[in-house]
């Protein structure tokens, strides 16, 4: 480390920073110690040593480069991603750990002189807005400039945050190696392991590439500060943040969290409003309101499908000059191809696999996607034209509505609003997932996600449900919780609605949270009456909806619910619920019970018309 390098750390005046920076170098031995700071000087010599490393090349356009993982390193590894614990927990859900006593010898062997003949670079960054009551600091530790320039992009920089820590130990670490590469990717992918500290706040990381597994600051610290926020009284949710235009002038601000492949990113990025955040966002009760904001500031999107019909905004940030990392793509003569973008690829150029052609096959003879189904891009929120200009507020954005989607063909209502703020919980937790049929050859194989949230939950589920139920407790102004269904089907298998119809549920969905729009209420919640839909169908779409539809879309099901609620009950007979939670839980079967005693299997919506 030179004399610049060790003047930036000693400037943090923190006792636990060069700790850790010792024992780094002691451990993985690196040739050169470099400390990157939030200048702009430092950014550029991250974005330069990417390209001098050739762990990124530059493409045609400026600010454009491509990366490249090993076609066994592009999705997140459940079964080496482990939290590392003292003893063993029953948390009431299905969590891959290892104890301490073997997993620390374990990924310290594989981090022994990793890094010799290689430079480490220390970085400091913010999850949250800086200097704000969300700010959470973290320090990172590779030997990937990618990794480095992906975590410049995607969060905001936070050496200055470190001297605000006043030497404090609060904060997150981790510490990450690519490992020995051959051809610029990670060779030893037997090897690769994610294990995450909760006891003292950090990761491990080695043997990897894929920005999933490598960024620690994305989903691997949302584990830490998960078990931070139930432990100090806030919570950290797999929830979009964004701002809906209603009236003229007015923005609404709503959270909401998905499972996977049910329509997060693309509620994120509806036509006319404005993004925060698509992944994770902080929630704290501030003066009597539910504010939050995005942890990050940038996207790390999976590209697949982006087009320019579908998505407009993203397409033209992503084909227009500016700073932008695109990983597992085709590039042919300096341009990117990817899955679903709406063009014919060239017939050959670079992919994940070296040269590529179409036809090439690997060694199991199955022929190789020009572009991997998992590539991605990485971009700043600030680059797109709907970023919403509150995206780096210190205090976060009011939240007057939060949204839970699912992704359910023969039961949930395409939108409903909950009953009472325990009743939304309750609707969050018991948000189901299902396959398609082409993905297993069976339909409708269910996955039950609480809160969208289920991979990442660090605590007991019972105490994760018990502080949600909390949460609105000394509000002044309560949020109003809301189910969605993008995947609603008739009894011949046809979808109910299309694409763009969820803008239609959001905007109803803020009209209800601020007076517009009387509203049937049903035993599932609150859905809309005809006429308001229609007129927003017209104005927004354009769209003749018809009663017909209408009736097709928001009848109750009841049979089905009441099947759904079969499996809630054994979903959750494992753990011992919050008392409040399981009066929810009994008060939903009975509505649906004397429902059914009255109207039979299915209730059209003029059952409930007052």
């Amino acid at each position: 480390m030179d004399n610049i390098s060790r003047a930036k750390l000693e400037a943090l005046n923190n006792p636990k920073v060069m700790e850790y920076v010792e024992e780094a170098i002691k451990l993985c031995r690196p040739a050169k110690v470099t400390v990157i700071t939030d200048s702009e000087e430092d950014n550029n010599y991250i974005r330069e040593l990417a390209l001098k490393n050739k762990e990124e090349t530059p493409l045609n356009l400026e600010g454009h480069t491509v990366h490249f993982d090993s076609p066994l390193d592009q999705a997140r590894d459940k079964a080496n991603t482990k939290y590392l614990l003292s003893k063993e927990v029953d948390w009431g859900l299905n969590i891959n750990y290892i104890l301490k006593d073997e997993g620390l010898p374990e990924i310290r062997s594989f981090l022994d002189g990793i890094m010799e003949g290689k430079e480490m670079l220390i970085s400091f960054f913010c999850l949250g807005p800086t200097n704000s009551p969300f700010s959470l600091p973290a320090m990172q530790i590779t030997d990937s400039a990618y990794v480095t320039h992906s975590e410049k992009i995607l969060y905001r920089s936070g050496y200055e945050e470190f001297k605000r820590l006043e030497g404090s130990d609060d904060f997150f670490y981790f510490l990450h190696s690519a490992g020995r590469l051959v051809n610029n990717v990670t060779a030893d992918i037997d090897k690769r392991r994610i294990y995450i500290d909760l006891e003292e706040n950090r990761v491990y990381t080695v043997n990897n590439q894929y920005a999933g597994n490598s960024v620690g600051l994305k989903k691997l610290a949302f584990r830490l500060a998960i078990q931070k926020a139930q432990r100090e009284g806030w919570l950290a949710e797999h929830m979009f943040l964004m701002g809906v235009k209603g009236k003229p002038g007015r923005t609404t601000y709503f959270t909401g969290a998905f499972p996977s492949a049910c329509g997060k990113t693309s509620t994120a990025m509806l036509p006319g409003q404005s993004i925060v955040g698509d992944d994770i966002a902080y929630l704290r009760k501030i003066d009597g309101q539910i504010r939050a904001v995005n942890v990050e500031k940038g996207i790390f999107g999976i590209i697949q499908d982006v087009n320019p019909a579908d998505d407009p905004l993203i397409y033209e940030a992503l084909t227009t000059p500016r700073e932008v990392i695109f990983s597992n793509v085709l590039v042919n003569e300096g341009t990117p191809y990817w899955l679903g973008m709406g063009q014919e690829p060239p017939a050959k150029g670079i992919n994940f696999s070296g040269e590529w052609y179409k036809g090439k096959k690997d060694e199991k003879g199955n022929e190789i996607p020009f572009a991997s189904k998992n590539a991605r891009y990485t971009i700043a929120i600030s680059e797109l034209d709907n970023a919403d200009p509150n995206l780096n507020e210190p205090q976060g954005v009011p939240v007057k509505a939060i949204v839970y989607g699912g992704r359910d063909s023969y039961t949930t209502v395409p939108v409903a609003e909950s009953l009472t703020w325990e009743h939304g919980v309750f609707l969050g937790a018991t948000v189901e997932s299902e396959t398609t049929a082409a993905t297993i050859g069976k339909e409708g194989v269910r996955t039950h996600d609480p809160m969208a949230n289920k991979d990442f939950i660090s605590v007991p589920l019972a105490t994760y449900l018990e502080n949600h139920i909390k949460f609105a407790s000394g509000l002044k102004e309560v949020p109003t919780i809301f189910a969605t269904n993008y995947f609603l089907k008739n009894h011949e298998g046809k979808y109910l609605n299309g694409k763009l119809d969820k803008l239609i549920w959001i905007l109803w969905a803020e009209g209800r949270v601020n007076g517009d729009y009387e509203a049937l209420e049903t035993p599932i919640g609150r859905i809309p009456k005809y006429a308001d839909l229609k007129a927003l169908f017209k104005e927004h779409l354009d769209y003749d909806y018809t009663e017909k539809e209408y009736n097709e879309q928001f009848s109750i099901r009841i049979a089905k619910y009441l099947e759904k609620m079969d499996r809630m009950t054994k979903a959750f007979s494992h753990i011992k619920l919050p008392e409040a939670f399981a009066a929810e839980m009994e008060a939903q079967i009975k509505r649906l019970e004397e429902a059914k005693a009255t109207y039979g299997d299915i209730a059209t919506p003029d059952k409930f018309q007052k």
